[in-house]
C-alpha cells in the first residue's frame, strides 16, 4: 500500500475543492455628480449588471469630500459570470498577477489602468476612460457556517485557503502567471 499525499486527498475530497466565491469590481471616482454617473455606465457596459454606489465614510476637506457623499461604484459577480469576467480582466493585465496581491486567506486583487484594455470593450468618447480594482474571493465548500445567521462557527485552520494554495489555483484554473516581487508587472516579454 502506498501513502497518499496531501494533493491526492484534496482531489478525492469535494470539500477541499477551491472555487471562486465572488469577484468584486470597484471604480472609485472621488466625487459625486457626472464623473460618478459615467463610471456607473462604464461598469454596467463591462459587467452587464447595475452597479451600486458607495458613500464616503468621513469628511476630507483637502479633497473636497463630505461624509455621506457618493464617491464610488461597485459590482459583485458570482457564479459562472464571475469566472468569465475574471478571465477577461486578467487578459487586460497580460495574465500577470503580482505575488504581493495575494493575502493569507486565499484572496487576491489587481488593478486595471484603463477599462478599454478588457477584451470586447468599446471606447465611448462621451464616457471616457476609467481604471478599476478587481478583487477575487476564493473559498471552499463549508464556508457558509462562518456567515450564516444562526449558530455561526469558525472555520478550521486546515480548511482555510493559504497563500500558496490560492496562487496554485489561479495559475492552474485561471492560467495566470504569478510574478515575483523583483519582476516588472506592466512589461511584456520580447
Amino acid at each position: 500500500m502506498t501513502a497518499k499525499t496531501a494533493s491526492d486527498i484534496d482531489q478525492e475530497n469535494p470539500m477541499r475543492e477551491i472555487r471562486i466565491e465572488k469577484v468584486t469590481v470597484n471604480i472609485a471616482v472621488g466625487k459625486s455628480g457626472e464623473p460618478l454617473e459615467k463610471a456607473k455606465k462604464t461598469l454596467q457596459q463591462i459587467t452587464k449588471h447595475t452597479p451600486c454606489q458607495r458613500n464616503a465614510k468621513r469628511t476630507v476637506k483637502d479633497w473636497g469630500i463630505r461624509k455621506g457623499e457618493p464617491i464610488a461604484c461597485i459590482v459583485t459577480l458570482r457564479g459562472e459570470e464571475s469566472e468569465s469576467f475574471l478571465k477577461r480582466a486578467l487578459e487586460a493585465v497580460g495574465n500577470k498577477i503580482p505575488e504581493s496581491s495575494f493575502d493569507d486567506y486565499g484572496n487576491f486583487a489587481f488593478g486595471i489602468k484603463e477599462h478599454i484594455d478588457i477584451p470586447d470593450t468599446k471606447y465611448l468618447p462621451e464616457i471616457g476612460i476609467f481604471g478599476m480594482n478587481v478583487n477575487v474571493t476564493l473559498e471552499r465548500r463549508g464556508y457558509r457556517i462562518k456567515r450564516r445567521a444562526m449558530r455561526t462557527s469558525k472555520i478550521g485552520k486546515k480548511h482555510t485557503i493559504t497563500k500558496p494554495e490560492a496562487m496554485s489555483f489561479s495559475a492552474s484554473k485561471l492560467q495566470a502567471n504569478i510574478v515575483k516581487e523583483g519582476e516588472a508587472v506592466g512589461e511584456t516579454e520580447t
